[in-house]
């Protein structure tokens, strides 16, 4: 996808190439991770370890901040450069790629949505000086019911108190602000969520129980408390009871983000099974010979390719201002659902070795599980799109 410049006017058209810039980012995201990443992931894994030294080297790189605008000292890249990078970091390390998604584009999105130039300016700054991010809204009793919370915002004078707890909050451990929503009373449903951003050392906000995950084990996931935090109210987003839209714009944009790194997994598990298969000789031939592993490779490739395009389709729309919410939906759907079954063929095609943790196809498949439960499960993708397409009884679906 390439933006094509005619005078004073620039628009963006569809193609099976990415620019020369995205190009280098994408390669210069791949070298940084064959080199730092895919060597010691299966070390840093075993011991459930996040390597805090590698994500300083991405910040040096700017990879830490891909979320970025330009006019806030970022790189200003586009959506589809931004879900790229996720999809190389992914194809070595799901969880490495789940920590700079949660923080640059996730945790960053609602100040995208609804911030102004004082609150991005806050924003913003920080992570230019380092900050990691984390978006906070899942709870013990919230989870596929997103604005089921119990996390509680009152107005008291200009300031906010803040008290609940959240769970699974990815950087959590680690992570310098916050997105958080809330509810002034549930009883008032979608109109009573609230959307703030919060610093870390506000007294009141405390790390809890630390997750032992089955996958993405690089990435740190957390209970984080509210004990009574006050947050000033120029940190509201968007205005009081506003939380609702800005949280459904948010998770569209992140689905396609996890379309992108189940898409890099997809490729990781792919491309591990294609090289095995050629080097494993069984009834002296290489088992890629066999029409059994051509077929499964076959369909592996074209799930590949076709979880690839539906994230860049999802991203050139957000990058020309189209309605994507169909697009990115649809994207994480089939990207979590391909990335899950890809990963369990790939175990199959190496057979007894894919069973152990010698060999890199367990850990993808242990990875991808993920993909088809954060960010609305598929089975939440499934509903959405069903009642979009079948919206106002137009029972039709356009292209």
């Amino acid at each position: 996808m390439n933006t094509i410049s005619s005078g004073d006017k620039v628009t963006s058209s569809i193609c099976f190439k990415l620019s020369e810039e995205q190009e280098m980012i994408r390669q210069m995201t791949a070298e940084f991770a064959d080199n730092e990443i895919k060597p010691f992931v299966a070390e840093w894994d075993r011991e459930d370890h996040v390597p805090m030294e590698v994500l300083n080297k991405m910040y040096d790189l700017g990879l830490t901040n891909i979320g970025v605008p330009a006019e806030y000292g970022g790189l200003g890249l586009d959506n589809l450069t931004r879900y790229t990078v996720a999809d190389e970091l992914a194809q070595r390390d799901a969880g490495i790629a789940t920590t700079i998604v949660a923080s640059s584009l996730l945790a960053t999105d609602p100040i995208m949505v609804a911030a102004n130039h004082e609150q991005k300016k806050w924003w913003f700054g920080r992570m230019m000086e380092g900050a990691m991010c984390a978006f906070c809204l899942t709870e013990p009793e919230a989870g596929s019911d997103a604005l089921g919370l119990s996390t509680r915002c009152i107005k008291d004078g200009n300031d906010w108190i803040i008290s609940g707890t959240k769970q699974f909050i990815t950087n959590g451990g680690f992570a310098k602000q916050f997105t958080v929503f809330a509810t002034m009373d549930k009883s008032l449903g979608n109109k009573g969520i609230c959307a703030f951003m919060v610093d870390r050392d506000f007294p009141g906000v405390k790390i809890g129980k630390k997750e032992d995950k089955l996958g993405i084990r690089t990435s740190s996931t957390t209970e984080v408390i509210f004990d009574d935090v006050r947050v000033p109210g120029w940190m509201c987003l968007g205005g009081e009871g506003q939380g609702t839209p800005i949280l459904m714009e948010t998770l569209d944009y992140s689905r396609t983000a996890i379309a992108a790194m189940a898409t890099g997994i997809s490729t990781g598990a792919l491309n591990a099974a294609i090289e095995y298969a050629n080097e494993r000789r069984q009834f002296g031939k290489p088992i890629s010979s066999f029409q059994a592993i051509q077929f499964m490779l076959a369909d592996m490739a074209a799930t590949t390719e076709a979880s690839r395009l539906m994230y860049q389709k999802a991203a050139w729309l957000q990058d020309n201002n189209l309605p994507f919410k169909l697009a990115s939906n649809m994207a994480k759907m089939y990207a979590a659902d391909a990335a899950m079954k890809n990963a369990i063929d790939a175990v199959q095609i190496f057979g007894g070795y894919g069973y152990v943790k010698e060999y890199p196809v367990e850990k993808f498949m242990r990875d991808a599980k993920i993909m088809q439960i954060f960010e609305g499960t598929v089975q939440v993708q499934r509903m959405v799109i069903g009642k979009y397409l079948t919206k106002d009884g137009k029972f039709n679906y356009v292209y």
